[in-house]
């Protein structure tokens, strides 16, 4: 029973930036929160992202490590928005890391592929 507890404590440890680029790396992953999907984002090899609430709008940016968070700025919200990542039987977790109104619900993993997101491109005209 006690070869199982370090294996048990170690699900419950944040990812490092190290780890969480390791595991993420050329995937899209996409999300979900309360039972709903949240939205997807894919994970480049330069610590580039891009997001999406899954409406075909997509936000390009870049994410980094402080302080045992991961955190994301995007170039439409320049504003850091910091995260704790964990990795357990069912895949990520993340749990938002600041202030809001009435709480966060942890995202968590529902799937990640090899494959790049659909984005639509720029609206045009009227």
């Amino acid at each position: 029973m006690a070869a199982l507890l370090p294996i048990a404590a170690s699900a419950q440890d944040s990812l490092s930036g190290a780890e969480f680029d390791s595991y993420s790396r050329g995937k899209t992953f996409y999300y979900g929160a309360g039972g709903q999907p949240y939205g997807a984002e894919e994970y480049f090899s330069d610590r580039r992202v891009i997001w999406s609430f899954l409406d075909g709008h997509c936000q390009e940016g870049r994410w980094y490590e402080d302080q045992g968070n991961i955190c994301f700025v995007y170039d439409e919200h320049p504003d850091p928005q910091c995260w704790r990542f964990r990795l357990g039987a069912t895949g990520l977790t993340a749990q938002f890391q600041g202030p809001s109104e009435g709480g966060t619900s942890p995202l968590y993993e529902i799937q990640s592929s090899p494959e790049p997101m659909t984005c639509e491109g720029p609206e045009v005209g009227v």
